[in-house]
């Protein structure tokens, strides 16, 4: 019997982690608030990121079988709910997509700005970048991840590392060398006023820190993942916590909290920095770099989610258009329902008068899903360690059954206030009527949500009368 070679060691397993979760284009939201940004990030960390990362650990060990959240999920409370998690997980992924390509958009005004200065507020420029870059990615993955692999790797690299490392280094330069900073550095500043309109930001935190069960995965190959996952996920935890941090002041310093843009808040950051040094030339090459880096992006998780629903073929949930794939074993039905779903959500940005405003709509939206899917990861946790404690699973939640039921009992609150705050529209934004904007969110989930019920029912019926 053939076993899997164990070679993953701490540092492997601490880097996986950052891969997955940490992204430049989370720094201007969190740079909203302030220096507070920092009391925020540590309270996610300890009421989501670690909970979640360690639950997914010891299920990952326990059930390691291709599905993830599904499997799990499926395992505690049946395969219908199972599905349902697994599509939160695709529509999370659905409703990022806009998000991300309005930020592309953004890097690609400010390359033209130069030449075309007023496409930067054209909300039409933004939508027709959003739909050619989606679409275009859409059937560029149609081909086959052979053919778009090499897009991913050089992205990283350019679009992450060089600007994340250079905003990070010129906003220590500006701290040492006694620059004005827009924000007090204060003990009163760092505790928030815990005022709603202000907090609302904090579920796309927690959708920023979303991601950890990818790299809970790996721990099948860690060389001894009761002691490596822990100290990986320590190592993980501060390595992100310390760069978020430190790009977030980078920006918050020489940004006013007011002015901060969620797109383009990274390029007003150096657009301060370089205008000091008299070398603003850096702006647009710093734009493409991030321009880069947003495209990898997408390019990876174009393809990613909606393959991950091909699991649950075996078990009759999907629809037969969405079962369809090409001769590259590419999921084309789900591609083409994602890309659709995402063009429709896209619209957002031309009925709503900031971009900003568009943007956070979006992420409200993937938050939504975001804490929906991991409160069912937290939930099944719990409930696996009862009804099935059997199962070897060779890295489990120290603490035993209190510690997993702290865990799961955190964790879940902390998706419920997520899923609850993201009503109350942030004051640092204008979205208009309130009303209007809770109709557009609820309504949005609500549809999106209903979805794979819907589906469920109609296989059941159609398998009922064959």
């Amino acid at each position: 019997m053939s076993h899997k070679v164990r070679v993953l060691g701490t540092f492997t397993l601490a880097m996986i982690t950052v891969a997955a979760i940490f992204s430049l284009r989370n720094l201007p939201l969190s740079a909203e608030f302030g220096l507070s940004s920092v009391f925020y990030l540590v309270i996610s960390a300890l009421v989501f990121f670690i909970p979640i990362a360690l639950v997914t650990a010891e299920l990952a060990t326990g059930w390691p079988r291709s599905g993830g959240n599904y499997v799990w999920v499926s395992e505690a409370f049946g395969k219908k709910w199972g599905f349902f998690a697994l599509w939160m997980a695709w529509m999370e992924s659905i409703a990022w997509f806009p998000a991300i390509l309005a930020f592309t958009a953004a890097m690609l005004a400010h390359l033209l700005n130069p030449f075309f200065p007023a496409l930067e507020h054209s909300k039409l420029f933004y939508f027709a970048v959003m739909l050619t870059v989606f679409w275009g990615s859409t059937f560029i993955n149609f081909l086959g991840i052979e053919t778009s692999g090499w897009v991913s790797s050089l992205g990283v690299i350019a679009g992450t590392l060089i600007p994340g490392a250079l905003i990070i280094g010129l906003g220590i330069w500006w701290f040492l060398q006694g620059h004005p900073s827009e924000i007090p550095f204060s003990w009163s500043a760092l505790i928030p006023d815990f005022r709603l309109e202000s907090m609302v930001f904090f579920s796309g935190i927690l959708l920023g820190l979303a991601g950890v069960e990818l790299a809970a995965f790996h721990i099948k190959e860690a060389k001894h993942p009761q002691k490596d996952f822990p100290r990986a996920l320590a190592i993980a935890a501060v390595i992100i916590l310390v760069v978020s941090i430190l790009g977030t002041l980078a920006i918050a310093v020489v940004v006013p909290q007011k002015e901060i843009s969620l797109l383009s808040g990274l390029i007003q950051a150096f657009t301060v920095f370089f205008a000091h040094f008299n070398m603003l030339w850096m702006v647009p090459l710093l734009a493409f770099l991030a321009l880069v880096g947003s495209l990898a992006g997408i390019n990876t998780w174009t393809v990613g989610p909606a393959k991950g629903l091909l699991v649950t073929v075996q078990d009759g949930f999907l629809h037969p258009i969405l079962q369809k794939v090409n001769k590259r074993g590419v999921p084309i039905g789900m591609l083409i329902f994602q890309g659709c779903v995402g063009s429709i959500l896209s619209l957002v940005f031309l009925f709503m008068d900031s971009h900003s405003a568009a943007y956070w709509v979006l992420t409200a939206l993937a938050a939504q899903f975001t804490v929906v899917q991991y409160s069912l990861v937290f939930a099944a946790s719990l409930y696996l360690r009862y009804s099935q404690p059997e199962v070897k699973r060779p890295y489990r939640v120290p603490g035993g059954q209190l510690g997993i039921w702290s865990l799961a009992v955190v964790g879940i609150l902390a998706c419920v206030f997520g899923f609850w705050i993201v009503f109350i529209p942030p004051s640092q934004l204008e979205t208009g009527d309130r009303t209007t904007f809770q109709l557009m969110l609820g309504i949005s989930f609500v549809i999106l949500a209903l979805l794979p019920m819907i589906m469920v029912e109609h296989q059941r019926r159609v398998r009922k009368k064959m």
